[in-house]
């Protein structure tokens, strides 16, 4: 090891330094061991030439004026090489060889690179395994040398500094608020608001109605690298989160970072007020109506989107009329979220001369059903309107959708092709400009279904953070944490095979997040809350750097959560005062060793 102690600097190599930095990349090989003939073998392969210095990105390593080391970024993105990394055999262990491979990821992050490959020497390949690379399994190829792959890390994206302001957040679940402000008054309890803890890059305090355990923040900040956060959870039970907030002077004097609720209401407004004319557009545009006539003003500028016709319905009778025709159509009320405020029906549907008569006592709008099927049929859009009115894309993702209701998506590279993701990406732009001038400031999305042809249909717009809004934070965490491009799915609703004590649902939360873990994949738990429900069930997140690993990862935990059930006996137990015999409860079941 040298033992110089100077400040490793880089710089950019010179063309002039090729034949003196060829020199300093075969001593470093010689360091190994090799005899000159294995050094004479590879001498071609490993000098860099005049005309490549600048082609192949090198840069060099300086300690107290001396040129110590070498490095090459090479290709183009998405994907590049490591194509050298040397370091003069002194200076070997003095932090050179960090500085050079960090410098490299950066760079290559930065110029848009999410994947590096290195063919490292044998020698070498504990020092890239360390700095996080991971191997290559080339099983049945002929390989010499180990092949690795590095994941750079990109700048954090536009989207992110405009929702928390480059800043820590605070994170309010005020779910059930938000949408009882359309749907008839607030109810709890509410699971969903677990999500808003999410979404934030660094959140310092969470707000939550139910109660959660301290080790499922805890797990949570540490995979997402949080850092310590404070929780205040269980504050209210009946979901009017804002009424809570405000009857704690202790509770309102620790939101002094950049509060995000879930979504704007006029109760959370002095908590936090929101920019003057926001609280008017989410009233608007959460209008199912008017969020129709602003995509029929919009659709005919973007080629491959289709608005279906809509239209209103005032009386029972009108809508047994229509309903009568023989088509399948969608019912929506004006207001609603989460698909409570939708339903596909046609002559076929059980009930449905009741369910007009119900549907449009109130009002209805009538859609035209827009037939399509297959692997892509619901798209979602996510989008952040930052103070000055800019729109900034996050991306799109592929929700899953179970007649109108929602269950999770999934967001990562490849998950939608290329020209579905970019009408989406397009359209919804275009939207969220529209939204702007109409006063919106925050966090939006417009969902999507597609037709036969592979065209988009929008269907609606939310004004607030989104299941998929998640998922995108999600990736993000893991994305600059790790690096490359995470594909991350969200199941909102996975059921659980049995109602746990809270030490036995940890327990059982460490063993899947473990065998994800040795999948290559990462388990998040995102709604702990409803595993104490009388039905129970949780909210998880799944991230993994291939879809295949993705499937697997989600077969094992749906495997698990089942396997709960086969513990318990579905023994019977009769009602107090019924005659016969009295069944004995179901227990626990020890399993053998």
């Amino acid at each position: 090891m040298s033992g110089s102690t100077g400040a490793v600097k880089l710089r950019a190599a010179r063309p002039d330094e090729a034949e003196a930095l060829s020199g300093l990349v075969m001593r470093s090989k010689a360091y190994w061991g090799y005899d000159e003939a294995f050094l004479a073998a590879c001498r071609e392969d490993l000098r860099l030439r005049r005309g490549e210095v600048v082609e192949r990105r090198a840069v060099v390593a300086e300690r107290d004026g001396l040129v110590v080391g070498v490095a090459t970024l090479e290709g183009d993105p998405p994907e590049g090489e490591l194509g050298l990394l040397f370091v003069e055999p002194h200076a070997i262990g003095g932090g050179v060889g960090r500085a050079l491979y960090e410098h490299g990821l950066r760079e290559a992050g930065r110029l848009g690179f999410t994947r590096v490959t290195i063919e490292s020497d044998p020698n070498a390949e504990a020092f890239y395994l360390a700095m996080g690379a991971e191997r290559q399994d080339f099983t049945g190829q002929d390989r010499v040398l180990p092949v690795l792959v590095a994941w750079p890390v990109a700048p954090e994206a536009s989207w992110s500094v405009a929702w928390s302001e480059g800043g820590p957040t605070v994170q309010v679940g005020n779910v059930a608020e938000f949408n009882g402000q359309f749907t008839g008054g607030v109810q709890g309890p509410d699971h969903y608001s677990c999500l808003a803890a999410f979404c934030g890059p660094r959140p310092t305090v969470i707000v939550l109605p139910e109660r959660v355990e301290d080790w499922w923040v805890r797990d949570v900040a540490a995979v997402l690298g949080w850092g310590e956060v404070e929780v205040h959870s269980g504050i209210a039970g009946d979901g009017r989160v804002s009424k809570a907030i405000r009857a704690r002077p202790d509770l309102m004097q620790r939101l002094t970072s950049r509060v995000l609720p879930w979504g704007r209401t006029p109760a959370f407004e002095p908590i936090a007020p929101s920019p003057g004319g926001v609280v008017e557009a989410i009233g608007r545009y959460e209008s199912k109506r008017r969020a129709h006539a602003l995509f029929q003003t919009l659709a005919p500028d973007h080629p491959g989107i289709l608005v279906p016709a809509q239209r209103p319905v005032g009386s029972p009778r009108a809508l047994a009329r229509e309903l009568a025709g023989g088509a399948r159509v969608v019912l929506k009320s004006e207001y609603g979220v989460g698909g409570s405020g939708t339903l596909i029906v046609s002559p076929e549907t059980e009930g449905f001369r009741s369910l007009a008569r119900r549907w449009a006592r109130d009002g209805v709008l009538l859609e035209e059903y827009v037939e399509g099927s297959g692997p892509y049929r619901n798209p979602t859009f996510d989008a952040v309107i930052d103070a000055g009115g800019e729109v900034h894309p996050v991306g799109v993702g592929l929700m899953d959708v179970d007649g109108t209701s929602y269950r999770g998506v999934t967001v990562g590279p490849g998950v939608l092709p290329d020209p579905l993701t970019e009408t989406a990406m397009a359209f919804g732009a275009a939207v969220g400009r529209a939204l702007a001038e109409n006063g919106y400031r925050g966090w939006y999305d417009v969902d999507f279904v597609t037709d036969r042809s592979a065209r988009l249909a929008p269907t609606e717009i939310n004004l607030r953070l989104t299941g998929p809004a998640v998922a995108f934070h999600i990736q993000a965490a893991l994305d600059r944490l790790r690096g490359g491009g995470h594909v991350v799915r969200t199941l909102d609703r996975l059921p659980l095979g049995a109602r746990l004590p809270a030490s036995a649902l940890r327990a059982h939360v460490t063993r899947t997040v473990r065998s994800c873990r040795a999948l290559g994949a990462t388990l998040l738990v995102t709604i702990p809350t409803a595993a104490f429900d009388p039905v129970p069930y949780l909210g998880v997140a799944i991230a993994a750097r291939t879809s295949r690993t993705l499937e697997e990862a989600e077969t094992s935990v749906r495997a698990a959560n089942a396997a709960l059930g086969e513990m318990f006996g579905d023994l019977e137990v009769s009602p107090p005062g019924a005659r016969g015999p009295r069944r004995r409860r179901g227990r626990l079941r020890r399993s053998s060793r």
